[in-house]
């Protein structure tokens, strides 16, 4: 990209490349940001094959096939390379033409294609062979050496989880348990959901952190709740309140009467010896 980019002038070519630059930080975070940068950078050097292709690959993030199937073949046009040709494939998908996509997987550039774009064109044209309700011919389709190689690449994660969920659709639920936990293991950057799967498939239940903070929520402010409503039952009956203070002055009151009539008995006492 950079040889590229030398071709353009200093200022315009630093320009574009912190715009490329955005492209490729907020792509998998945030799309929707990423292709207006990728806009940017396409009305100042349209004639560039990595703005074309950054520009494709923000638009298919986004989902605007059409428009990123567009991007990538003047991408391939520039450069003549088949590296695109998946993602290419791909799009068609997208736009709802999964023959053509299917189409594209038996074209001759496949066989141009490194082993890890063979891989890639492979989950394409088993994803198309779903798109047509050829569930089988999908669970064929992913079959091959790397799937069944111990060894693991990148792309073997994607490959094994989706195998698993074609025997998943296929009701072949053991076979897609085993192969979601083989995409599991492959898994280092957690590319899938298969955990997730493994879970579900296993009859476990998840529950969301925020979910236990809002009971805990609901727990304090019930507490809180009855503190108020003891205060206010108190403050609301004062005489309840008052009550052991007038038990007091009631028991002083009874002493001082038994120690006067004590006194009088005494000096009846003191009289009658007289």
């Amino acid at each position: 990209m950079r040889q590229e980019l030398m071709s353009l002038p200093k200022g315009l070519a630093e320009d574009v490349a912190r715009n490329l630059v955005m492209v490729a930080n907020l792509i998998d975070e945030d799309p929707e940001k990423a292709y207006a940068y990728s806009r940017v950078a396409l009305r100042l050097a349209s004639r560039v094959a990595a703005v074309r292709e950054a520009a494709g690959f923000a638009a298919y993030a986004t989902q605007k096939y059409s428009e990123a199937l567009a991007e990538f073949r003047a991408a391939r046009r520039m450069t003549g390379g088949v590296e695109l040709w998946p993602v290419m494939a791909d799009c068609e998908r997208g736009m709802g033409r999964p023959e053509r996509a299917l189409a594209m997987a038996g074209e001759p550039e496949v066989q141009k294609l490194d082993r890890a774009g063979q891989v890639e064109m492979r989950l394409v044209a088993a994803g198309a062979r779903r798109d047509m309700g050829q569930l089988d011919a999908a669970i064929v389709t992913l079959q091959s050496p790397e799937l069944a190689s111990p060894a693991v690449h990148p792309w073997t994660a994607r490959l094994r989880y989706a195998y698993a969920d074609a025997l998943l659709a296929a009701e072949r639920e053991t076979e897609a348990r085993e192969w979601f936990a083989k995409a599991l293991e492959a898994d280092k950057d957690g590319a899938t959901d298969a955990s997730d799967r493994l879970a579900e498939l296993d009859g476990v239940e998840f529950v969301e952190v925020e979910e236990l903070d809002d009971d805990a929520d609901d727990v304090d402010a019930a507490d809180e709740t009855d503190e108020t409503d003891e205060t206010d039952e108190e403050e609301a009956d004062p005489v309840a309140a008052d009550t052991t203070s007038v038990d007091v002055t009631d028991e002083s009151d009874e002493a001082v009467v038994e120690t006067d009539a004590a006194d009088e008995a005494d000096e009846a006492d003191a009289d009658d010896k007289r």
